[in-house]
């Protein structure tokens, strides 16, 4: 998919939990999403180990370092501020503009 902007069901900011991988039923919130990727990396899930090289230049420590991973949308599901549930999303139409709102109990997710 190169050059498509492919529309993800979350955002940056919103928490998620994980419902497959080596993490699934993790919970956290999303850092970054890649739409043109189709992913998302996750505060504190899919953590990788990547071996830097010292830059004396930009003050860099070379060393091991721990970060997030992106990891694919299609494995995170949104969940409800207002039922602390996991939850698909709705798209309804409040006032002219198109929100997401919880499949369970019907609360807006866009604040």
């Amino acid at each position: 998919m190169a050059n498509s902007k492919k529309s993800l069901h979350v955002k940056t900011g919103d928490r998620v939990i994980v419902t497959a991988g080596k993490d699934k039923g993790k919970q956290g919130n999303i850092k970054k999403a890649i739409p043109s990727e189709g992913q998302v990396i996750v505060e504190g899930v899919n953590m990788i180990t990547k071996a830097t090289k010292a830059n004396p230049a930009y003050g860099i420590q070379g060393g091991l370092i721990k970060k997030e991973a992106p990891l694919d949308s299609s494995n995170v599901m949104i969940v409800c501020p207002a039922c602390e549930k996991a939850t698909r999303i709705a798209h309804k139409i409040v006032d002219g503009k198109k929100v997401r709102v919880c499949k369970k109990c019907g609360e807006s997710l866009d604040v």
